[in-house]
């Protein structure tokens, strides 16, 4: 919908009703808001595309629609192939008296026990399965792209630990059916395993 301040991003709001008097075209809208327009502001982990469905509920003129949007779901618009501009999409609700969102608590991963933006980075661990931003590992994007096989610094401990302890004993008793050897992934993993989404 058209903002007041043309330089301003468009507004978005769900269309519950539409109202005809005369020559007049009104419409019953409950509004989303955007990170920045919330009391506590954006986030590092709001997306660019993040909205928030609020109870804020207007009537409106017909005459201030500038086009259709799609809200997604946060699992639908993750697997988009292609984002366009007309896509968001709405993980909580907003209640634009008191600043509350629900649910109150959401899956935080990394370090950093941040939720996911999917418009930043992140590595996922080939042990743990714990998703991380390289920085708060210390790597960058580029070296993670240069390997097949990531693993978190706590799992590569784990990994070397076991490694040096197997040097030491004799690693034949460990055959497959194959014949050839093998390092079982639950012991390797078992100082450094955790969920991959906590709940905060």
């Amino acid at each position: 919908m058209l903002p007041p301040d043309t330089s301003d991003k468009p507004y978005v709001a769900l269309v519950e009703k539409l109202e005809h008097d005369g020559n007049n075209v009104d419409v019953s809208v409950r509004w989303y808001y955007r990170p920045e327009d919330t009391i506590g502001g954006r986030q590092k982990f709001h997306g660019e595309n993040e909205i928030f469905l609020s109870d804020h509920r207007d009537v409106q003129s017909a005459r201030t629609i500038e086009g259709k949007c799609v809200v997604h779901s946060y699992d639908d618009y993750l697997n988009l192939e292609n984002v366009g501009v007309e896509d968001y999409y709405c993980r909580m609700e907003y209640n634009f008296i008191t600043g509350a969102f629900a649910p109150e608590r959401i899956d935080v991963f990394c370090k950093c026990d941040t939720p996911h933006n999917p418009d930043v980075f992140m590595v996922q661990c080939d042990d743990c399965e714990d998703w991380y931003h390289p920085a708060c590992v210390g790597t960058t994007i580029e070296e993670v792209k240069k390997t097949d096989n990531y693993l978190c610094p706590e799992c590569e401990e784990a990994h070397n630990e076991y490694f040096l302890n197997q040097s030491r004993t004799d690693v034949s008793a460990l055959p497959t059916s194959n014949g050839n050897q093998a390092f079982p992934k639950a012991s390797i993993s078992s100082k450094c395993k955790q969920s991959a989404a906590r709940v905060v």
